[in-house]
């Protein structure tokens, strides 16, 4: 778009994408009336050499960039309100709008569409000054010109809302989700502005409302088909990616304590399987490749149960746990010297791991056990 983008109350304070204009209005040019030094003298001054200045040119491209049906000096205009509103300078940027607004007039220049965007762009100008009563009159005219054009909508929405005047402020958030009801602004404000309907005017809060418009089908479809701007395309991305993770998390959270209850009822085969799903959706997490290998032990799948163990390990070098578990799983396998050398490691991370003890000394009498006898199974030379 061409004009500024206002976030709702609460919302961050953001100042959008407007076009583009330099910061602090641009460096005005002075003409006349100076005397020219000397060549030599010029010489000598910082930034300059043999008489050239060596200072880098100012891009003033911006100004240059169309702007719909508005002709150059206007579009120049409107372009400069738009760079001073990205950079902050939002009362020069008004200025600025103010002047192409009445150089449309001057000029006998009728599109709405360009003139909505300077009134919205100029409304956004008053909402961030705090002058919430102009920045409505302004969005009010825009939607003269462009009926349910969406920024005026919210805009206006947003001054209404923090001159405490809820009812409409409400009326317009709606206006602006029927349009396009992924606006997550609208979205907030709505919730919040309900709890306060509520508690201000009751049960019958929805009576009082003002009646809010129905947005034909055909601006909506005209909004969908609109070609967003390479920025609203990333935030809606960023949002899509925000809302997927914490979809996941959730996911993630619900199957790991399901998997955490089945164990404790000793449903091992299922407990599993909800494991086996959290690490698809995670497959870094330590803790849920420990909590797998008790499954895996207690179903007697000693070869999977170890290679949870070299996974927890990975991630975690001295996880006590995995170090126990895997031993437990050697011990499985009759791989007694394995298992010997975990669970000293356990111990030696935490003495005091009592199991990992007892553990041992069972352990250590079956090596013992197993060395005698394959010591008796060898045959003489």
């Amino acid at each position: 778009m061409g004009n500024a983008q206002e976030k709702p109350p609460g919302g961050g304070g953001g100042a959008g994408r407007p076009d583009q204009a330099p910061a602090g209005g641009g460096a005005r040019s002075r003409r006349g009336g100076s005397v020219q030094k000397p060549q030599t003298h010029r010489a000598a001054e910082k930034g300059i050499a043999n008489g050239t200045d060596s200072s880098p040119a100012v891009d003033r491209s911006y100004l240059d960039a169309p702007a719909g049906a508005l002709p150059p000096h206007l579009a120049r205009i409107k372009n400069e309100g738009n760079h001073l509103f990205k950079h902050g300078q939002f009362a020069d940027a008004l200025e600025k709008y103010t002047q192409a607004i009445e150089g449309c007039s001057g000029a006998g220049i009728d599109s709405p569409e360009d003139l909505c965007i300077l009134y919205s762009n100029r409304a956004a100008c008053y909402l961030k000054d705090g002058n919430s009563a102009d920045c409505i009159q302004d969005c009010t005219k825009a939607l003269e010109l462009q009926p349910y054009s969406l920024k005026p909508l919210l805009r206006r929405a947003m001054a209404y809302e923090s001159l405490e005047r809820y009812r409409k402020a409400y009326v317009d958030y709606k206006t602006v989700l029927q349009i396009d009801n992924g606006v997550q602004a609208a979205h907030d404000s709505v919730h919040r502005i309900t709890r306060m309907l509520i508690e201000q005017d009751g049960p019958g809060w929805r009576e009082k409302l003002p009646e809010i418009p129905v947005v034909p089908l055909a601006v909506q479809q005209q909004h969908r088909e609109k070609p967003v701007s390479e920025e609203v395309a990333q935030a809606r991305a960023a949002r899509a990616a925000q809302e997927e993770a914490r979809r996941k998390e959730a996911r993630f959270t619900l199957l790991k304590k399901e998997g955490n209850d089945l164990v404790k009822r000793g449903q091992f085969q299922e407990a599993l399987q909800k494991y086996t799903e959290c690490l698809a959706l995670k497959p870094d997490e330590c803790t849920v490749y420990t909590n797998r290998s008790i499954c895996l032990l207690k179903l007697n799948r000693f070869q999977e149960a170890k290679q949870d163990c070299d996974s927890a390990l990975q991630l975690e070098p001295s996880n006590k746990k995995a170090f126990y578990r895997r031993a437990m799983a050697h011990k499985g396998l009759e791989d007694y010297l394995s298992a010997s050398s975990d669970l000293q490691e356990v111990l030696q991370l935490d003495p005091n791991v009592r199991e990992a003890e007892e553990e041992l000394e069972v352990v250590t009498g079956l090596l013992r056990r197993s060395l005698m006898e394959n010591t008796a199974n060898t045959p003489r030379v």
